[in-house]
């Protein structure tokens, strides 16, 4: 029988809102981002606009103040343009590509009426004759340009609240991380801190105190290493097989000469990285369903190997006698070892997996996972 878990972590559709702090945040960059834009788009439109009335004839220079008048008035209308757009950034697409129609068409007779006049006043005393044509290509032009810019507009606030989504789930992610693997810290302690401090009151109830001596001072040390931990940093393998091999001390202790342990782990093996006390359940699970189930001696082993790219970490226990292999073998295939193929598929996704079965008479719990060193 075997069972494996393997593949990427589910995704999610939600979308939560920003917190007040981060979306007061965000608009204020949003409006620092929208006066620098159109800055550089009325700069743009003055140099063009000089461009072109250079290539008709026009002195530039002589025509500059009045094109800076006027293009200081059409960024005014902008900066009004997007006031009223953000304001209904929440409605649809179409929506809002209508109202951007609309403030075009609004604003477009207002900056041609203004362009006519700085032309007046730049060319008083004489008095220049109004020609509805030429206010009419003033109007499609300016049209066009407003457009352009309502577009562009739209499109910036639309990237800002994309980015502050992806932000805003990345944090919502971290914090369920950080949850799940506290839960996962400390889910390792309860069973085993609950049969410890009973296997030393058994052990002073028979007057054997140097070795309930012994197990409170190694439990207490224990502790102390695994609620200092930070679930959601990576230690060497090394690091974690030192205290793996504390804890499985304080279980021999307990069950004395019905238990041993093994290490079998090249030096090279033992400086790649793992996610810290992800060992722990494999190892409660083998002297849960291994030693506590048997009254023959179990053996349990750690096994570490290099294959390319990938660590290969395996945690082995004798079966209790009799069990037959067809037989639902797998015992203890529950939330412990479920918890790992969980938090593997989490940190790695395809290249994390878990998988439990039986070899013979051995019962053996493996992960694979990308090597990693320092």
């Amino acid at each position: 029988m075997h069972i494996s878990t393997n593949g990427p972590q589910a995704s999610t559709n939600d979308t939560p809102e920003l917190p007040g702090g981060a979306a007061a945040s965000t608009w204020s960059g949003l409006r620092r981002t929208t006066l620098q834009l159109a800055a550089v788009f009325w700069s743009a439109v003055l140099l063009s606009d000089s461009i072109l009335w250079g290539i008709a004839g026009v002195d530039p220079l002589e025509s500059f103040s009045g094109k800076l008048v006027l293009n200081s008035f059409g960024a005014l209308l902008t900066i009004g343009m997007s006031a009223l757009l953000f304001r209904v950034r929440r409605r649809g697409i179409l929506f809002k590509a209508a109202m951007a129609f609309a403030l075009s068409l609004a604003c477009a007779p207002l900056y041609s009426l203004f362009d006519f006049q700085v032309y007046t006043f730049y060319v008083a005393p004489e008095v220049p004759e109004f020609s509805w044509r030429n206010f009419g290509y003033t109007m499609v032009s300016s049209m066009a340009m407003f457009f352009g810019w309502s577009c562009l507009y739209v499109s910036m606030v639309y990237a800002f609240e994309v980015r502050d989504r992806e932000r805003s789930l990345a944090a919502a992610r971290e914090e369920a991380l950080l949850a799940q693997m506290r839960a996962l810290r400390y889910q390792a302690n309860p069973h085993f801190l609950f049969n410890t401090l009973n296997s030393i009151a058994g052990l002073v109830e028979e007057g054997a105190t140097a070795r309930a001596g012994r197990m409170l001072l190694s439990l207490s040390m224990f502790l102390r290493t695994t609620l200092t931990i930070d679930p959601l940093q990576d230690v060497t393998l090394a690091e974690e097989l030192v205290l793996q091999e504390d804890y499985l001390e304080i279980e021999q202790e307990r069950f004395s000469d019905r238990m041993g342990f093994a290490v079998d782990a090249a030096e090279e093996v033992r400086h790649a990285l793992v996610p810290s006390l992800i060992l722990q359940p494999l190892i409660e699970n083998a002297v849960k369903h291994g030693v506590g189930q048997s009254a023959a001696h179990t053996q349990i082993t750690i096994r570490a190997l290099r294959q390319q790219n990938v660590l290969q970490l395996a945690v082995e226990n004798d079966l209790p006698a009799g069990r037959h292999p067809s037989a639902d073998t797998v015992v203890g295939f529950g939330i412990g070892l479920r918890n790992v193929a969980d938090r593997l598929r989490m940190r790695f996704g395809e290249s994390g997996r878990f998988s439990a079965y039986t070899d013979g008479a051995r019962f053996r719990a493996e992960i694979e996972l990308p090597w990693r060193t320092r």
